[in-house]
């Protein structure tokens, strides 16, 4: 639990716990049994709620599949939402992600990990990822005309920009979570679900600053 979520009143935290409680035990039924093979019904049992108080929390099964991911977009968005703008808007689209993952708890990467091998190995669930990255950058690309005071369907830049955005995160969870050239301690493969990855979010987030800092020159690039 973050700084912030101790910070709520006791019913807030509550509904906060039974979420948690909801997302962790999808995510472990779901790796055991395989995500169609679960039915909602065990879930909510091995929680000990209801329907109705899965469905306050959550609006389909995919979205408690991939909490995680879910979590992370919605962090990415509101540190964008809350922040002013100033200077070029790729450092902004950087920096924002960058607070995402950093105030998403310690427990986040080893989630986000075992969630994206349940992704990689259901089609559905590849199917929702696609369309959440695609809606969190309308919300970002939306954000920023607000702040700019531009039509993206006039200027082009802003859905560039935020194409780019998005392209360097999934080159970046590419590498960190195949482990692509990490030179640090070598962590023994574990269960999926139990393995952090390989330097967990402070190596995560080296993998974002080197994909955003790789643009330019991939812009630049060209053949001999």
């Amino acid at each position: 639990m973050t700084d912030a979520e101790r910070a709520l009143p006791l019913r807030e935290r509550k509904k906060l716990r039974t979420r948690q409680a909801l997302a962790d035990t999808a995510l472990r039924l779901f790796l055991d049994k395989g995500f169609h093979e679960t039915t909602l019904d065990e879930l909510v049992d091995a929680v000990e709620v209801s329907k109705r108080t899965f469905f306050r929390m959550y609006p389909s099964k995919e979205d408690v599949a991939m909490a995680a991911e879910l979590e992370l977009w919605d962090a990415h968005v509101a540190e964008a939402e809350a922040r002013e703008l100033h200077g070029p808007v790729l450092d902004f689209l950087r920096e924002t992600l960058i607070a995402a993952v950093t105030g998403l708890g310690a427990d986040w990467d080893r989630r986000f990990l075992a969630t994206r091998g349940l992704i990689a190995r259901t089609p559905a669930l590849w199917d929702r990822s696609l369309l959440l990255s695609v809606t969190v950058q309308s919300r970002l690309v939306t954000d920023l005309e607000i702040k700019l005071g531009i039509n993206s369907r006039e200027d082009v830049r802003l859905r560039l920009l935020g194409e780019l955005s998005l392209a360097a995160w999934r080159c970046a969870a590419k590498n960190w979570i195949s482990g692509r050239g990490y030179q640090g301690p070598r962590e023994p493969m574990r269960k999926l679900g139990q393995w952090k990855g390989p330097g967990g979010s402070a190596e995560l987030i080296r993998r974002v600053e080197e994909a955003f800092d790789a643009i330019p020159d991939s812009l630049t690039l060209t053949a001999g």
